[in-house]
């Protein structure tokens, strides 16, 4: 079973973790929360999230196929701001394994780790100018190589939707989309 892992911060958005938390899961890939300070990270909306690891202890990075990065300020900040947290990243991106990043993230977090150089991406309005170098596309979701961004809350099951797409495939997505009612728009 492949397995991916979720970042966690305090001031998260709550709807970018949890929609690709139980999508990801519906899905059969199995997903490990990492947080960020501690195992039980408020996020931005004051909904607490119990994480299965916190992500300063988690050291099995080399056995996950991807990682998503949730949005939100201050969340996005904090992840930028954790030294375990960029590690996780890096060390993900370098072995062409999926780096998924919703809102701000996509700007704070793989912006300031250059990853979006020479890339199409999109984020929340405003945060596109924190990326240098990067090609921003007013779309719902944008899937460039190994990076998948998206836009914000509106656009999570999107997001979700295309990570089930990256990881497993189409058809499976269609599947979820299908049995949840939720029209699929690419």
């Amino acid at each position: 079973m492949k397995k991916i892992g979720i970042i966690i911060s305090p001031g998260f958005e709550e709807i970018e973790a949890i929609t690709p938390i139980d999508i990801l899961r519906r899905s059969g890939l199995e997903v490990i929360t990492l947080g960020i300070g501690s195992t039980s990270v408020k996020g931005s909306h004051n909904i607490v999230i119990e994480t299965d690891f916190l992500i300063d202890d988690y050291i099995d990075v080399d056995d996950v196929e991807g990682i998503v990065i949730p949005g939100g300020m201050p969340g996005a900040t904090n992840i930028v701001n954790s030294t375990a947290a960029i590690k996780i990243v890096e060390k993900t991106y370098n072995k062409n394994c999926l780096v998924a990043a919703i809102c701000a993230s996509p700007g704070v977090v793989l912006g300031s780790l250059g990853l979006l150089v020479n890339r199409d991406f999109t984020c929340y309005p405003s945060f596109e100018d924190r990326v240098e170098g990067g090609i921003f596309l007013e779309q719902s979701v944008v899937v460039s190589d190994n990076i998948i961004t998206s836009r914000g809350p509106g656009t999570a099951m999107e997001f979700s939707l295309a990570i089930v797409s990256y990881l497993i495939s189409k058809e499976k997505a269609d599947i979820i989309s299908t049995a949840l009612l939720f029209p699929r728009i690419s």
